[in-house]
């Protein structure tokens, strides 16, 4: 059965289907010989479709990774510069995966690792609303009426970014008292968004006069990063595969799990 190609592309877990529109875009793909375009459909088990003159096969299993992205570290499969990827930490993974979203060189943290490319898109897709978490070190000691500028949205250039959740993240003591977590001239807050513009986090909080001294993603939609070391990874347990699925996926589409994320 005939399908749009960067669908094609994202259910072999080549990319997601935004990437794959590039790849498209780019001149990389040929359908039976001929160079392809957007719009253009295939069939999978009749066409031979090649990405750089390599002849697409079949799926492979999908897989379904935790990754903690460590600061320094390019949330990518190559970099041009020679910094160090996310490659480099899955070497023993055998499959084509790539990551979901990104955090930037100097942020660290969670990050979502698939060969799925519908999963990734419905996990991006702004639709969805799926809630990123970070913990973020900022210069200076926020007013309440800053923390509620965040929570209102901020305008960067012509855009209003979504409201955010913000609090202070507090210390909680031996009696029970909970007090900010700050020092003399820095502070500690968690922040929830469900958009994705580029550096959005550290953008906003630019804004309003306070510059992002340390950034990290600690949850995805519940789903928690927990104990898990810099520079390693786990794959999702069967428990939360479905839970995400189900927060990012419509209910009437049915994804196609062949190992639920177990090795």
């Amino acid at each position: 059965m005939e399908q749009r190609l960067q669908k094609i592309l994202a259910e072999m877990g080549i990319a997601s289907r935004r990437k794959a529109e590039e790849l498209i875009i780019e001149g990389r793909v040929t359908v039976n010989g001929q160079i392809a375009s957007i719009g253009m459909k295939a069939d999978p088990n009749r066409d031979h479709i090649k990405l750089d003159r390599k002849l697409l096969t079949r799926p492979e299993k999908k897989v379904y990774l935790v990754f903690n992205k460590p600061r320094g570290v390019v949330t990518s499969l190559y970099d041009p510069e020679g910094r160090p990827t996310i490659k480099d930490f899955l070497k023993e993974i055998k499959s084509r995966v790539f990551p979901v979203g990104r955090l930037d060189y100097n942020s660290e943290g969670m990050l979502l690792i698939t060969n799925d490319g519908d999963f990734a898109h419905a996990v991006l897709h702004p639709s969805k609303k799926i809630l990123k978490t970070y913990l973020v070190k900022v210069k200076g000691i926020l007013r309440e009426e800053e923390i509620e500028k965040l929570r209102t949205g901020v305008k960067l250039g012509y855009v209003m970014t979504a409201p955010a959740k913000v609090s202070p993240v507090r210390k909680k003591f031996s009696n029970g008292v909970r007090k900010i977590r700050k020092t003399e001239h820095n502070s500690w807050l968690e922040m929830t968004i469900y958009e994705g513009k580029k550096r959005q986090i550290r953008r906003i909080l630019e804004n309003v006069g306070h510059p992002v001294l340390k950034l990290k993603r600690i949850r995805i939609d519940g789903l928690e990063i927990g104990e898990l070391e810099p520079g390693t990874y786990r794959y999702l347990s069967a428990e939360e595969l479905s839970k995400i699925k189900h927060e990012a996926l419509d209910k009437n589409l049915k994804l196609k799990i062949q190992n639920k994320g177990i090795p």
